[in-house]
């Protein structure tokens, strides 16, 4: 394990949760801010992410490029409910809807990733290219997955600082998945 590699992480780990706890407090889910991804400082999720930290992206892909599965990652989405993939429940003909306020603090979460991991390069449109390259390929509920994308389509459209408030959030989770 290279020392800096520790360092970096941890600095990464802590800009992006300070992201998320912004965004989240936005909506009005400060609580779900300061407790989003506590999991990443377990051993297991820890450790192996500072030995594929790269940087400008997850580690969890160069751990499955390396080994072909990622032990943090399996940790990761079963402990923390605001990932589409904790809902999934292969044997079920339907997925359940994710609960609002996981569904807020999945959207304050992947605001806060791509400009973490983008930095300067950041723009209005790369959270609605990761989500469509990535994240609506998950197998999910169909109206969980359509609040996210209208989300995202929103974000490019009109700036995070549009729909980063309670009252849109609420407004557009109704309207969906009501």
């Amino acid at each position: 394990m290279k020392i800096g590699n520790l360092f970096a992480h941890t600095s990464l780990v802590l800009r992006h949760k300070w992201g998320v706890l912004r965004n989240c407090a936005k909506c009005g889910l400060i609580w779900r801010g300061l407790v989003h991804d506590l999991s990443k400082f377990t051993p297991s999720e820890f450790f192996e992410s500072v030995r594929y930290y790269q940087g400008n992206r997850s580690p969890i892909g160069a751990c499955r490029r390396d080994r072909g599965y990622s032990l943090a990652w399996l940790h990761h989405k079963g402990r923390n409910k605001h990932h589409l993939e904790y809902w999934y429940d292969g044997e079920c003909k339907e997925q359940p809807l994710m609960p609002y306020k996981y569904a807020v603090e999945c959207v304050c979460d992947k605001l806060a990733a791509t400009r973490t991991y983008a930095g300067k390069s950041y723009s209005s449109s790369l959270p609605l290219e990761h989500w469509r390259r990535y994240g609506c390929k998950v197998a999910a509920n169909e109206k969980t997955l359509r609040f996210l994308d209208e989300i995202f389509i929103d974000v490019e459209a009109h700036g995070e600082d549009y729909v980063l408030c309670k009252k849109y959030m609420k407004a557009k989770y109704r309207e969906i998945c009501s």
